[in-house]
């Protein structure tokens, strides 16, 4: 019996890929994934052949006949057409085939990097065309072994370069797996690998700390289109400077919006702290309120309202936009606000260091109680939230 629309959105992912016939030849193979492909089986020289046809549902039930139906065209002229699809993807592939790694790289690529930070796109290209394609390139992207992308890696690690070997991995990993989804690749090899590359050495966390580079860390986070809540935690962040952990936990019972503060107690010393609020992290949280007030957290994870987002939330969507761990982390905000605060604003490293949590001392060895230059600080408070919307706006000199 022939498929229609409401047959195939109804089809759901079983514990292994099957079938749904539409009409001779014709089938849809729904995935494990729940990804759903369009296919055509053929005979040609006495051999059964399959031709991909597209995804459903960009592809949908008519123009997958359609394209069966021009098949069976070349098929009755006595051209097999997936041969003359592979002719044809070689004339046009830079490398000369379209299955080639290089080839897939190249394609995932141009899909994907339009949307990432203009130096993330070019540091990955470059890894690739130096460390990468002159080794594995003009290979088969579904014949590529672990082995032989290993040896691959291993050359990056000989001359010292172990975060390098690390990220190239990584950047290999996000190929393979277009190829799976493309069809062109049965799995991603790189799988096999993990621990293989000895883990880089640990250093600090790293912060974009000169104002060009902040103003352009600004816009990239204002820019984010996923997660609502995420993009108002990324938003909040540079503003409060807070520890990750004390951001992501952040509860709605802590926050008083009509006085602009906001009190926990601080995630290392454990004393109580207080973070003045600038009018744009009230206007944040006053856009978020309506979404998750009802709720304990201020960032609730996406599954439930119980527990607060993952403590990889932010880091993952930053790594989405091209900001890569080396330049930027959500400990490196701190450093960022310490750095410029003291260095370009002028403020009292004494208000910088009680605003960050840090132990401060009086002359006779006292803490300072949590509300020591409170004024002073909601007044540096304000003046970073104003400097920051200056530096995206691109209206100060950097």
């Amino acid at each position: 019996m022939p498929l229609n629309d409401l047959a195939i959105r109804a089809a759901k992912p079983a514990d292994k890929n099957y079938r749904l016939s539409d009409s001779p030849g014709l089938y849809l193979e729904v995935a494990v994934s729940g990804g759903k492909w369009w296919r055509f089986r053929y005979h040609f020289d006495g051999k059964e052949k399959r031709l991909s046809l597209g995804v459903y549902p960009k592809v949908g039930l008519k123009a997958a006949r359609m394209k069966r139906d021009e098949a069976r065209q070349l098929l009755d002229d006595g051209v097999d057409p997936g041969a003359q699809r592979k002719a044809k993807n070689k004339v046009t592939c830079r490398d000369g085939d379209p299955d080639s790694f290089e080839s897939v790289a190249r394609e995932w690529f141009a899909k994907f990097s339009p949307n990432w930070a203009e130096s993330h796109a070019v540091r990955i290209i470059r890894r690739l065309e130096r460390d990468v394609f002159p080794w594995i390139g003009s290979k088969n992207a579904g014949q590529i072994s672990p082995a032989m992308l290993l040896a691959v890696l291993r050359r990056i690690e000989e001359r010292g370069a172990i975060e390098t070997a690390h990220r190239a991995r990584e950047n290999c990993s996000q190929v393979f797996r277009y190829a799976v989804a493309t069809q062109r690749a049965e799995r991603d090899p790189t799988v096999d690998l993990r621990g293989a590359i000895p883990p880089a050495k640990v250093r600090h966390f790293p912060a974009v700390i000169e104002p060009d580079e902040v103003a352009l860390l600004l816009r990239t986070l204002h820019g984010y289109k996923g997660s609502f809540i995420v993009s108002c935690a990324m938003r909040l962040a540079p503003l409060v400077f807070v520890r990750p952990g004390e951001l992501r936990t952040a509860k709605w019972a802590d926050i008083d919006l009509a006085n602009a503060l906001w009190r926990f107690t601080s995630s290392k010393t454990k004393t109580p702290h207080i973070v003045p609020l600038s009018r744009q992290a009230i206007a944040i949280l006053s856009e978020l309120r309506p979404l998750t007030g009802t709720g304990i957290y201020v960032f609730p994870c996406g599954r439930t309202t119980d527990r607060p987002m993952s403590d990889n939330a932010i880091l993952a969507a930053m790594r989405r936009m091209g900001i890569e761990r080396d330049v930027m982390t959500g400990h490196g905000f701190r450093a960022m606000a310490r750095t410029i605060l003291d260095e370009v604003l002028g403020v009292r490293p004494d208000l910088i260091e009680h605003q960050l949590a840090h132990a401060v001392r009086d002359p006779h060895g006292r803490a300072y109680n949590r509300t020591a230059h409170l004024p002073e600080r909601t007044a540096m408070m304000q003046q970073w939230a104003n400097y920051l919307d200056t530096l995206r706006s691109g209206e100060v000199a950097q």
